[in-house]
This record gives C-alpha cells, sequence and structure tokens, in this order.
C-alpha cells in the first residue's frame, strides 16, 4: 500500500493516511488492536514495528495511523520522513479483545505510546459513557478528540507522576475496566497498583508493554 497524506499531529505525532487494494476488507474491533507496520530500512532489511490503527474508512478505503516521532529509531524515522506514494506493507490485526462501551467508567493510563489508543477509544465511546484518562505526556502532546463522554483528564509528566497519580486516583463505584500501556517496567509496576493497592480483578484489567528501554521492538501483555 501507500502514503496517501501526512499532516501533523501535535508537537510530536504524524498522522499517516494509507491506501491500497490490500487494505479492502480491512477490520478493527478493538481500540487497542495492533497491526504489523513493515518497511525496509536504509540498509535494505526489512523493519517490522506494532501500531494501533487509529481509524479505517471503509468507504475510502483508508487507514489512519499515528506515529510518535521521538528518538531517532527506524520506525520514527521513517514517518518523519514519509511522502505521498511512499510504499509500506501493513498486516493484521490478528485478534481482538473487546471491553464493553457499557460499563460504569472506563480507565485509560500509560504514556506516549499508550496514546493513539487512548485518542480512539475516547473517540469511540458513547453520549453517557464516563471515563478517566491519566497520561504521562509532553505538554504539546496533551490532547483528546472531541466527545460526549464524560471524560475526566490527568496530565503528568513522567512515569514517576504517572504511579503516583493512579495511587492517589480514586476509582469510582459500579462495575469499571481499568486498560494501561507504556514501558515494561512501568507498567509491571502499575500492574500491581491495579491489582494489589486498588484490589482491581485480574479481568477487569488490561495491562501492556508497548515497549521496552533498549529493545528496538517489543510488545507483549503484562496482564
Amino acid at each position: 500500500m501507500v502514503v496517501a497524506k501526512v499532516a501533523p499531529h501535535g508537537e510530536h505525532f504524524a498522522v499517516i493516511t494509507f491506501r491500497g487494494e490490500s487494505l479492502a476488507g480491512f477490520l478493527s474491533l478493538s481500540f487497542d488492536d495492533h497491526v504489523k507496520f513493515m518497511f525496509h530500512g536504509p540498509d535494505g532489511e526489512q523493519v517490522r514495528r506494532d501500531y494501533t490503527p487509529r481509524r479505517f474508512d471503509s468507504q475510502s478505503g483508508e487507514l489512519t495511523i499515528e506515529f510518535a516521532l521521538h528518538g531517532s529509531g527506524a520506525a520514527s524515522t521513517w514517518a518523519r520522513e514519509a511522502q505521498p506514494g511512499q510504499r509500506a506493507i501493513i498486516g493484521g490485526p490478528r485478534g481482538s479483545m473487546i471491553i464493553p462501551l457499557d460499563l460504569d467508567w472506563h480507565l485509560l493510563a500509560g504514556d506516549v505510546s499508550a496514546l493513539p489508543a487512548i485518542r480512539r477509544r475516547i473517540a469511540e465511546l458513547p453520549a453517557n459513557a464516563s471515563a478517566i484518562v491519566v497520561a504521562a505526556v509532553d505538554a504539546g502532546d496533551r490532547f483528546l478528540p472531541a466527545t460526549d463522554a464524560h471524560v475526566e483528564v490527568h496530565w503528568v509528566d513522567d512515569e514517576a507522576a504517572l504511579l503516583a497519580a493512579m495511587r492517589a486516583l480514586p476509582l469510582p463505584p459500579g462495575d469499571g475496566f481499568a486498560w494501561a500501556a507504556g514501558e515494561a517496567g512501568a507498567m509491571r509496576r502499575l500492574r500491581e497498583v491495579l491489582i494489589q493497592e486498588k484490589c482491581l480483578a485480574k479481568e477487569a484489567t488490561r495491562v501492556s508493554a508497548y515497549w521496552k528501554r533498549g529493545v528496538a521492538d517489543h510488545h507483549e501483555n503484562v496482564s
């Protein structure tokens, strides 16, 4: 498939839209789905990274992905230099975990790597939904899509502040679900906060490691 459009999104993101016949029948049922994004690096070797499908327009056949532009990683460099007509390969998603929309509350937490999934979830929530967002994000990227849902937002500066904010956060009454994603070590600590300190049932949480310090390509479910 090819790049159709490239646009800046905040200070450290680019929104890239792809178009191609291979997207026919594309289906992404969950906000934390992942596609495998593949391209050839400067040395000719194929690079593979996981990304959240931000939006798919079945009428136009266009898939939109938000790329974080932090650092000098291969995928960030590709996205920073992307131009219409440039080619890439996108596979998946392979499976979806469906989290009901009609819960009493939704907790969405993480670092900048979680932001595309958080934005997608907020955009998909119905008007009567209630959500809490706790995210460690730079000031220039602290925005969410318009929504009719009730959303309480806590922006923080780093991982330590994220964990502190989660510890201090009183969870609403009723049935809810806590979703979080970010750096592997931080997510393991955050999972302990949710399970041990907040006493949430394991089945009411999903915590994922979207990246790991010192590892180029890392993705795992912590819980």
